[in-house]
């Protein structure tokens, strides 16, 4: 659903002088309120994700080294996390066909495209807040991500 679709919704309500409208349409149920000063509220019912397929790894051949817990977390301390800023689906490439935006042991500088997050159908690029060599692509290609989940590892 997109905001000129909202816009609709408000405009069919105020043509009618409706007080509520609740639309359920591609698995997304939305409800539009007018509170008693005339003001809209509009409220996320809920939205279902689409079914991602669980896909098994192969099992690791040989032992990962073992390190330190405090050097580890010295390690990863060193390292800037580019995180999502929103709840939805991660692609590393404006298309199926396209690059990806980053690769590790690229530098990416302030300001640049490193991935887009889809949330509600909308396709929302995200730009690098740090400067830096990604080390570490944190999420597969068109998997859910979480507000506040790391998407990529940067050293500076």
């Amino acid at each position: 659903m997109n905001l000129k679709e909202l816009k609709d919704m408000v405009e069919l309500m105020n043509e009618n002088k409706l007080s509520e409208l609740e639309v359920e349409r591609d698995g997304m149920k939305i409800k539009l309120k007018k509170a008693s000063d005339n003001t809209l509220s509009v409220q996320p019912i809920s939205y279902e994700l689409p079914a991602v397929p669980m896909v098994p790894r192969a099992p690791v051949a040989a032992a990962a080294p073992v390190v330190p817990a405090a050097a580890a977390a010295e390690v990863k301390d060193n390292f800037k996390d580019i995180k999502s800023p929103m709840v939805g689906t991660f692609y590393r490439a404006s298309s199926p066909e396209a690059a990806p935006f980053i690769e590790i042991g690229q530098t990416v500088e302030v300001g640049h495209v490193v991935c887009i997050v889809e949330a509600m159908k909308l396709m929302n690029e995200i730009k690098s807040e740090v400067r830096g060599k990604v080390v570490e692509i944190c999420v597969d290609n068109a998997e859910p991500v979480e507000f506040g989940q790391v998407l990529f590892r940067v050293a500076p």
